[in-house]
């Protein structure tokens, strides 16, 4: 059957018509995907603090160990244990009948020897005018003599016991020499105390200042020496600011706290030097014996800040992914010197006015063009501040 000649032409343009549709469609299915638009963030330098913690065990500003002086069963005993005492108040009472009992010896043997100093110096006057009469001799009043000075040192050496007899006495009740809290009383009443006992009665610690001791490294001194202005150590130590104190539950202590002393001498078993941090402790919060940690701070006045979501690890290397021409990336690895909680302080690898990659890194690679999205440095300052409590792990340069 033949085909008309108008048909054929139609089915002629209908398979060019199809045959062009087919081409497009494969070209655009060979088409690069649009440029991801991702936002990116100029380097600024900022001023910022950065931070080092340090592990601390807190002492109270006394620390006293109640201990008897005389001998004897334990009569008394007028605190509780953790009660808060003051200056000055009894603590504990020793039987005291056989020191009374001493030193109203002691007073009877006072007046025996001023007995005999009166008497001794009745023979020397008796004797002034016969010795001056030339009716006995000089002998007999030097004798005399020598026996009234014998009968006063007697005399001092009685009121000598009958002092150290009060004292004792005196010892047999025990106050407290400071104010501060009582700790655990191992004794109970009825126990026989002694002067050499191994144990104390308690523990009294006074906490209305609480120390604060740590340990630096060599390198660290010599970096804390290096930091604060100052001629000698302790101006360098009044050139610091306060420090905080982290307590157990990872909560920052109220009160700030002064670097205090240092100690004369790095340890050579442990290669550190230990220093001391005084914290105010009005209320009686922190005890003897808590820990924590001191949080240095570091003033820096002009550094670089970016965003850790900005940065990404490859081989302990930290890198971030700058922008270049035609809207290009390319990674560009960092040095970290210290950090927030939000952002890292870099020291090598950037200069101000870079522009990096803020977020969406995670499917990059060098070369890429990418769509930019602005983002101003205000704006990421004001929703991160840089003034963020710092992380734990604090780095240290």
């Amino acid at each position: 059957m033949k085909i008309p000649g108008k048909i054929r032409f139609i089915v002629l343009i209908s398979s060019i018509i199809l045959l062009q549709n087919c081409t497009q469609a494969a070209e655009g299915s060979n088409a690069a995907p649009p440029a991801p638009e991702l936002p990116v963030y100029t380097v600024i330098t900022s001023p910022a603090t950065t931070y080092q913690e340090f592990p601390t065990a807190l002492e109270g500003k006394n620390n006293v160990e109640i201990r008897s002086q005389v001998d004897g069963y334990l009569d008394r005993i007028y605190v509780e244990e953790g009660a808060y005492v003051r200056a000055g108040q009894p603590l504990f009472k020793i039987d005291s009948r056989a020191y009374g009992e001493q030193m109203n010896m002691a007073q009877a043997n006072l007046q025996v020897a001023n007995a005999n100093i009166q008497k001794a110096k009745v023979e020397v006057d008796r004797l002034q005018p016969l010795v001056a009469a030339k009716v006995v001799s000089d002998v007999q009043m030097k004798t005399a003599k020598a026996n009234y000075a014998a009968a006063v040192a007697a005399a001092s050496q009685a009121q000598a016991s009958v002092g150290g007899a009060r004292i004792n006495v005196g010892f047999t009740t025990i106050t407290a020499p400071v104010s501060g809290y009582i700790g655990r009383i191992p004794y109970k009443k009825g126990s026989l105390i002694s002067r050499t006992d191994p144990s104390p009665l308690t523990l009294l610690s006074d906490i209305s200042e609480i120390y604060a001791y740590f340990s630096l490294s060599e390198l660290d001194f010599i970096a804390f020496q290096n930091k604060y202005p100052g001629a000698t150590l302790d101006e360098k130590l009044k050139n610091m600011p306060m420090v905080d104190l982290v307590i157990a539950d990872n909560s920052t202590y109220p009160e700030k706290g002064k670097m205090s002393i240092v100690d004369g001498q790095f340890d050579k078993t442990t290669g550190a030097i230990t220093v001391r941090a005084v914290f105010p402790n009005a209320k009686g919060s922190l005890r003897t014996g808590n820990t924590g940690r001191v949080r240095m701070p570091q003033m820096l006045s002009n550094v670089l800040v970016v965003p850790q979501e900005s940065t990404f690890e490859i081989q302990d290397k930290t890198y971030v992914y700058i922008l270049g021409k035609d809207n290009k990336v390319t990674s560009k690895p960092i040095k970290i010197s210290g950090k927030t909680e939000s952002y890292y302080f870099i020291s090598e690898g950037l200069s101000p006015g870079e522009k990096i990659v803020y977020t969406g890194i995670g499917n990059l690679k060098d070369g890429v063009s990418i769509k930019p999205k602005a983002i101003s440095s205000d704006s990421l300052l004001r929703a991160k501040p840089l003034s963020s409590i710092p992380n734990t792990e604090d780095l240290k340069k």
